[in-house]
């Protein structure tokens, strides 16, 4: 435990605020974390909706961006506003953030997506990161990239700015070897970094409900859908490998009715799933499903808690968001991933379970029934062998923690 006595302040970065679950799962791991280990900490958020992070968890919070400009879509009056407003308030920007860490001791860059480029432009997230580590630098603060994911990253100049900020930090570990061996693709020496898993798997066990070993046999199937799910794949045509998901995913569902499974949606996103949500509703209602009188629970989680709540009563898990396959491995749920990132397919072989997942730009809806039927046989054996691999995480994770705010943070000034 820290014993550090002055009161440190300790700011947390990361895209939290926006209705994304599996981003709001990894602060409140980290914030009980700071706080039991270092519970004098002062602790802030700096993130996308800092109203609702504040809120939600009684802490400071800061935008990551002050004064947002809005997109001008005719050229000559972009070029005006580069010149006449783009300039002067990017400056503001940079003195406003070296203001804002005054006095701060330690800067933690907590993963949520930050270090890929799929739907984040260079010259927004990753400029904006490059932005606070330059800032806490001179402000002689701690950089820490702390089990963050990696990659893709496209653009050249997204490769540069993510560099950058990397090789200003006090301290990297990655969330699974392929992050750190993407980076070192890319040209980033990471060679003396660390591997650690998710901070996912460091969230209190208060936090998740009781579940039976022996699992619930007329427990519904957890089937989690994705909005945003082409980022691996090459189409020119990502709208229609969208369209064809939804129709396999539909068709899978159909059959977990027919052979007498009761289905509960599983989002990841708020905001961002509802589409998806009501895109497969309607595939469903096209093949002749009377969906209200159906096995279908559709009550989308509003929170991290009703998410696990929502998880715990099923059986089996059957998803593609990240954090919604980790936490029901935490709570000794087994899983097959429909992968739509590296990070699900590192995931899974972590736990043993490569064998139980598909990409999701390629999916066989023949074979995910074969996996869904030798997952759910094999399943008691399962809970054993999951539960003891996200015990030995829970260990690992604080092991990184222990380093963090003992050895790091006790040479803070």
């Amino acid at each position: 435990m820290s014993t550090i006595a002055k009161r440190r302040k300790i700011a947390l970065f990361g895209t939290f605020g926006t209705g994304n679950l599996g981003n709001e799962c990894t602060l409140q791991a980290m914030l009980f974390n700071i706080r039991r280990r270092v519970p004098n900490a002062q602790v802030s958020c700096i993130c996308r909706n800092p109203k609702e992070t504040a809120s939600t968890y009684g802490i400071h919070a800061l935008a990551i961006r002050k004064m947002p400009l809005q997109r001008i879509n005719n050229r000559a009056w972009r070029l005006l506003k580069k010149i006449f407003l783009a300039i002067p308030v990017d400056l503001y920007r940079w003195f406003s953030v070296i203001k804002q860490l005054k006095g701060t001791h330690m800067l933690i860059m907590t993963g949520t997506g930050m270090l890929s480029d799929y739907g984040i432009g260079p010259l927004g997230l990753h400029y904006d990161i490059l932005r606070w580590c330059v800032a806490a630098k001179l402000r002689q603060c701690k950089v820490l990239f702390v089990s963050v994911g990696a990659g893709p990253i496209c653009r050249p100049l997204s490769r540069f700015l993510v560099k950058a900020a990397l090789r200003l930090a006090d301290y990297r570990s990655y969330r699974d070897s392929f992050s750190k061996e993407y980076l070192k693709s890319i040209g980033f020496d990471a060679d003396d970094d660390a591997v650690y898993p998710d901070l996912a798997f460091s969230l209190p066990e208060g936090v998740f409900p009781d579940v039976q070993d022996n699992g619930d046999k007329c427990a519904p199937v957890g089937v989690g859908l994705i909005t945003h799910y082409v980022q691996r794949s090459l189409s020119d045509n990502p709208e229609k490998l969208y369209r064809e998901y939804t129709t396999k995913m539909a068709s899978f569902i159909r059959w977990l009715l027919e052979h007498n499974h009761s289905v509960r949606w599983l989002i990841g996103d708020v905001v961002y799933d509802s589409r998806v949500r009501k895109d497969v509703r309607t595939v469903l209602e096209q093949s002749g499903l009377a969906y209200e009188k159906s096995d279908i629970i559709d009550e989308p989680a509003e929170s991290f808690e009703e998410l696990l709540s929502h998880l715990a009563g099923t059986k089996v898990v059957v998803a593609s968001r990240f954090h919604n396959l980790l936490l029901a491995l935490m709570l000794g749920k087994p899983a097959l991933a429909i992968s739509f990132h590296e990070k699900d397919d590192s995931l899974m072989t972590a736990v043993g379970l490569q064998e139980f997942r598909q990409d999701i730009a390629n999916l066989d809806v023949s074979r995910l029934k074969e996996q869904f039927v030798r997952l759910e046989d094999d399943a008691d054996r399962l809970r054993q062998e999951i539960r003891l691999r996200t015990k030995g995480y829970r260990t690992e994770l604080d092991k990184q923690y222990s380093y963090i705010f003992d050895e790091i943070g006790s040479g803070m000034n």
